[in-house]
């Protein structure tokens, strides 16, 4: 199982590397949809459709949104910050609503817990974090600016596991997440501003803004990930699952891989946007 997950990632990593070095924006915004549009299927199932039909439906629904926010942004074209920054906006206001949820569980599945809500979560977790990552790609430095953010999330994840394996005791979710607790909270939040601090050292000419406002930014990613990882959970567990999908060997779905990212994302454009750095 361990080689699995690692030969996985490796592989991940390895492609991910490739298309960031290798693919135009508007290719790699192409990619991205792919992907999205991937998850989009085991977000389906995670909502509660088990025919093709309805499984389908919901992607192509999914589609259209993203479509529609493209457009909207002219994303390919002379692309609009203010527009992006007003869908960053909404998708933020949106994850605020998803921490009163994930905090309120398992009583707030009488407000999300049917079919066309879960669905409806979907899209609101799925079509802006494409947009996001997209947009990131489009600006100057967007291939560093997509690198930073996952480094962060990265580094969150990392330090909360071994923070939390070792000092864990008081539970962050239990209805939630079981697994997940304070200290590894607290340890996934200094880990990514540690981060960004040496980074910030090493880069600092190159950083789009200054070290404070990268070091709150880095610190709001970090939070956000831990919101959007939290999310996806809860849906699993209100469905009965414990995966997405079986796609990725020896880490579940795709959306088990991206789940921190879809928040983390567009809280860091939304970030880079306010800070006019984006």
């Amino acid at each position: 199982m361990l080689k699995q997950r690692v030969i996985t990632a490796v592989l991940i990593v390895v492609a991910l590397f490739a298309a960031l070095a290798f693919l135009s924006a508007s290719w790699l915004a192409a990619v991205f949809a792919v992907l999205i549009l991937m998850a989009a299927w085991e977000w389906s199932d995670m909502s509660g459709f088990e025919s093709r039909l309805g499984r389908g439906l919901f992607v192509a629904g999914c589609f259209t949104v993203m479509l529609a926010l493209a457009l909207n942004v002219a994303l390919f074209s002379d692309v609009n910050p203010l527009k992006v920054r007003d869908v960053m906006v909404a998708a933020c206001a949106w994850w605020a609503i998803a921490l009163l949820w994930v905090k309120a569980y398992p009583a707030s599945a009488g407000l999300w817990g049917s079919k066309t809500m879960r669905a409806f979560i979907g899209l609101l977790v799925l079509a802006p974090g494409w947009l996001s990552v997209s947009y990131l790609r489009f600006l100057e430095g967007g291939v560093w600016l997509i690198l930073l953010v996952i480094a962060l999330v990265a580094a969150a994840d990392i330090g909360a596991y071994f923070v939390g394996r070792a000092w864990g005791k008081a539970k962050l979710a239990p209805s939630v997440s079981p697994g997940k607790s304070w200290a590894g909270f607290w340890g996934g939040l200094g880990s990514a501003m540690l981060l960004m601090t040496v980074l910030f050292v090493i880069f600092g000419e190159a950083m789009p803004a200054g070290f404070l406002s990268m070091l709150v930014l880095a610190g709001f990613t970090a939070l956000a990930s831990v919101l959007g990882d939290l999310l996806e959970s809860m849906v699993k567990r209100h469905r009965g699952i414990k995966d997405s999908g079986q796609l990725l060997p020896g880490h579940g779905g795709l959306m088990d891989r991206i789940d921190s990212l879809t928040a983390a994302i567009p809280v860091f454009t939304l970030g880079l946007l306010s800070v006019g750095a984006a």
